[in-house]
């Protein structure tokens, strides 16, 4: 079953290659979607795929990259849009 959820990441999490984990765990997973920082400090990620690969991605959000310090993962569920299984980095 496809699934897509946002993330809104906080803690200690710009700065510390936050973007790059995040990147690479969605290709593990093979989702679809971006991360990006926010000015407020925060990373926002939107992913979507299959339910084992989100489970698996979450719990990767849960621990971010060495260095990086996360306080809390707000999850919300979205509306699957059918994309593609590529996910990238938001540069704004």
């Amino acid at each position: 079953m496809v699934v897509a959820r946002r993330y809104l990441i906080s803690g200690f999490v710009q700065g510390v290659g936050f973007r790059f984990f995040t990147e690479a765990a969605a290709a593990r997973e093979g989702l679809g979607g971006f991360v990006r920082n926010l000015e407020d400090g925060c990373v926002e990620a939107r992913a979507e795929g299959e339910q084992d690969g989100m489970d698996r991605f979450e719990r990767a959000l849960h621990n971010g990259p060495p260095g990086a310090r996360v306080d809390r993962v707000m999850i919300e569920d979205q509306i699957p849009e059918g994309r593609p299984p590529v996910f990238r980095i938001d540069p704004t």
